[in-house]
């Protein structure tokens, strides 16, 4: 691995993160034309998730304080016996709406995992993955005037946007765009929408770094690669900052038909190269 590819794949890991153009299918698709093995890339894949990450602490640094510190305050309730006590003000109903939107992902990802990791290896699915990506924007895109806070959030909701989440493990299918998908069709008010599938990256970043980290280092990194692996993750960390600000202000807008176009293009072309030359 070069410096100038560890840039270009940090770069595509934080900026489609996002940006509703699925990381997993770019990576994939960079790895295969660049020609570098998973076990070197796998590594470096963790990492890039790690820079991802930060970005999101970065730009949530406020809400995710809070959240922790609503937790300390769940616990003193549970040990004085005062219970859950879920709707006892935002952030802390806004923790649990975290929690139960990371359940069905978490399962969907352990069962499916050995399906998903083979995905990975197909042209033909990571195409195909990214036309579904363009289809549910075009849908998200088109949702009416949604006025669910946190406040009129539904358990029913945050599962439901979880489940999203989970099907975004497929290589292809965005998982920024899944989760704002689910949002919407739960009626979420933009603004909210954007935020709780950005915080309930979270958990399912964090967790797939744990899945994967055991397999990833088990062989050890080519110490030749540090050097690129360090700038990629630093890539990875900035232009995910600025993806995220950017997705903040393009949903606000309804503003997603480019990536729509842009995710059906390429998913075309890709399904295309692999009939005619794989």
């Amino acid at each position: 691995m070069t410096y100038i590819q560890g840039i270009i794949l940090g770069l595509a890991q934080g900026l489609s993160e996002f940006l509703p153009i699925s990381s997993s299918g770019h990576l994939a698709l960079l790895q295969y034309f660049f020609g570098i093995s998973s076990e070197n890339v796998l590594p470096f894949a963790v990492l890039l998730h790690l820079g991802t990450l930060i970005s999101v602490f970065i730009v949530y640094w406020k809400d995710i304080v809070a959240l922790v510190k609503e937790l300390g305050a769940v616990i003193k309730d549970i040990f004085t016996g005062k219970g859950l006590r879920i709707n006892a003000n935002p952030t802390r109903r806004l923790g649990f709406m975290i929690i139960v939107a990371t359940i069905p992902t978490a399962i969907i990802g352990l069962l499916f995992n050995d399906l998903f990791n083979a995905m990975y290896l197909s042209l033909i699915a990571i195409g195909i993955g990214l036309l579904i990506t363009g289809t549910i924007l075009v849908i998200a895109e088109r949702m009416g005037r949604n006025s669910k806070g946190i406040k009129e959030m539904k358990f029913r909701n945050a599962f439901f946007v979880g489940l999203m989440q989970g099907v975004a493990i497929c290589p292809g299918i965005s998982r920024s765009g899944s989760t704002l998908f689910g949002g919407l069709i739960s009626g979420l008010n933009r603004e909210f929408a954007v935020k709780f599938a950005f915080l309930i990256s979270i958990p399912s970043i964090l967790g797939s770094v744990i899945v994967e980290a055991p397999d990833a280092f088990k062989a050890g990194m080519d110490m030749s690669f540090i050097g690129p692996v360090v700038v990629g993750v630093l890539v990875s960390a900035l232009s995910g900052l600025f993806a995220i600000k950017a997705m903040i202000k393009l949903v606000s807008n309804k503003n997603l038909m480019g990536f729509s176009v842009y995710t059906w293009a390429l998913g075309i072309a890709v399904i295309v190269y692999a009939l005619i030359f794989v």
